[in-house]
């Protein structure tokens, strides 16, 4: 079933907060803190469904795998 994110990061890995493991200053967290997910969530909600098939993947998922993809310039 597709719900939409509840939190913009994982809270728990281990007992600590997984935010506190990263380098604030890597790029790539910075730029997932500015991308608006809930935007991105809604305009492509429309293409997925809850009654047909295996559970989709999530669309931040999605999205961030397709952005990793650009910025990397892989074919």
């Amino acid at each position: 079933m597709l719900t939409p994110s509840s939190t913009a990061h994982q809270t728990n890995l281990f007992g600590t907060d997984l935010l506190q493991q990263l380098d604030p200053h890597d790029p790539l967290l910075q730029l997932a803190k500015v991308i608006p997910w809930v935007e991105f969530e809604r305009a492509f909600a429309k293409h997925y469904t809850h009654n047909t098939g295996r559970p989709a993947k999530p669309i931040r998922l999605m999205v961030g795998l397709l952005l990793l993809k650009q910025l990397e310039n892989h074919q």
